[in-house]
């Protein structure tokens, strides 16, 4: 009789291969700058007069000889339904992050990132304006802490799960080569020159440790190599699960949510034509923001050519509220990454014992008042209800608004 292990054996080895080449990539660090600082310090000294020019890193593999191995992987062995579909589906993501990255620097990678992100519909763009009409602009606050002292507090953190799971790694590195604060295969990699609000560190732990970090760590536990690299699509429900920890926690401002909302509109004036220094002085002008945070905004949007994917935190944060008000249980969704489009697939290998429950679950669902909060958004919320929850009185809008960057 065949055991389910050799059933599975043409899956779990197409799996490999799959997570393997998605690896060799690196997307996010070969789609950031490596001088952003630099860049920031050239641009300020010409009073904003001048766009920027951004260095990306040198591409470390060969697009052709990755498209041969990805082809190469025999999908069609897989006799599991659900899996093959989702296994040629993440090859057909995979080839696209290929020729993304081979596109770098030319009019052809906006419509990679389109295909890889989507685009923005109406209602998504009717929000962010409604958000940036509705929250005023801020006044200068001092207050923040440097890149070391963020990493501090990172490693702080994950030695909080490491208490309540021995195992759980800790990797935060502080580089010269990143311009943003993020999380590339499980390591927390902080700026060397950034600056951080002080009343942000705390959120930003829950967004990059409690969400990404965690669902790294507990993906990389599970038989399927890709729920640690990331099931296709998943950055959208990752950063929208990562959004809903800074809210639950108590640590989404006004602010904040103003950043998610300028993210969107600048991709739609990308996509309308707009280069960075029309994007850089509507976001100025326009809606008020300080310049080292337009600058942050613009950069993001125009990396590579223009990139669509900084409309996903506000699309990410939508879909999970339309899903708690769903009935959709969170902890499948923190088994890996994955995307919310994949919670049926991920409930039906969980009953069917192919992935194990969660290693280790978010602090943040444990903070004090998130169950409270979670509870009501259960009940029906919109991005507009999470400015709303968090009080509107004349002080909390008039919260703090330095030239620091959020993620």
């Amino acid at each position: 009789m065949t055991t389910r292990t050799e059933e599975l054996a043409p899956a779990l080895h197409v799996d490999a291969g799959l997570a393997a080449i998605e690896r060799s990539l690196d997307v996010l660090l070969n789609l950031t700058p490596v001088n952003g600082a630099e860049a920031w310090a050239d641009f300020e000294r010409s009073d904003f007069a001048t766009a920027p020019t951004l260095r990306l890193r040198p591409l470390a593999i060969d697009p052709d000889l990755v498209r041969r191995d990805l082809y190469d992987l025999e999908v069609e062995a897989v006799i599991d339904p659900a899996l093959h579909t989702l296994f040629r589906s993440k090859r057909d993501e995979i080839a696209r992050q290929v020729t993304a990255l081979e596109d770098r620097d030319t009019a052809r990678f906006v419509y990679e990132t389109l295909q890889l992100y989507g685009g923005i519909a109406p209602s998504l763009l009717t929000s962010a304006q409604e958000l940036l009409e509705r929250i005023p602009e801020r006044t200068p606050q001092a207050g923040s802490v440097t890149a070391g002292t963020f990493a501090e507090a990172a490693r702080a953190e994950l030695d909080r799960y490491r208490a309540v799971q021995p195992g759980f790694p800790s990797y935060v590195e502080v580089r010269d080569d990143v311009s943003e604060l993020m999380v590339s295969f499980g390591r927390l990699l902080v700026p060397e020159a950034a600056g951080f609000r002080a009343e942000r560190v705390e959120p930003l732990l829950h967004h990059e440790v409690g969400t990404h970090v965690v669902t790294y760590q507990n993906g990389a536990r599970q038989p399927l190599s890709l729920l640690k690299v990331g099931l296709p699509g998943y950055e959208e429900t990752q950063e929208g699960l990562a959004v809903l920890a800074e809210y639950l926690t108590g640590g989404l401002d006004p602010r904040r949510l103003r950043v998610l909302a300028a993210r969107v509109v600048a991709v739609a004036r990308m996509l309308d034509g707009a280069g960075f220094l029309e994007i850089f002085e509507s976001l100025r002008a326009e809606h008020r923001f300080p310049p080292r945070t337009a600058w942050s905004i613009a950069i993001r949007v125009v990396v590579g050519g223009g990139s669509v994917k900084d409309a996903i935190y506000l699309r990410g944060i939508t879909r999970i509220l339309a899903a708690l008000a769903e009935g959709v249980d969170l902890d499948v969704l923190f088994v890996g990454k994955l995307a919310l489009d994949h919670v049926p697939l991920a409930q039906d290998l969980l009953d069917r014992g192919v992935l194990d429950p969660p290693w280790v679950r978010p602090r943040w669902l444990d903070v004090p008042g998130a169950r409270d909060r979670l509870d009501r958004l259960r009940e029906g919320a919109s991005v507009l209800d999470l400015l709303e929850g968090e009080g509107t009185d004349e002080d909390r809008l008039r919260g703090q608004r330095g030239g620091h960057r959020d993620r």
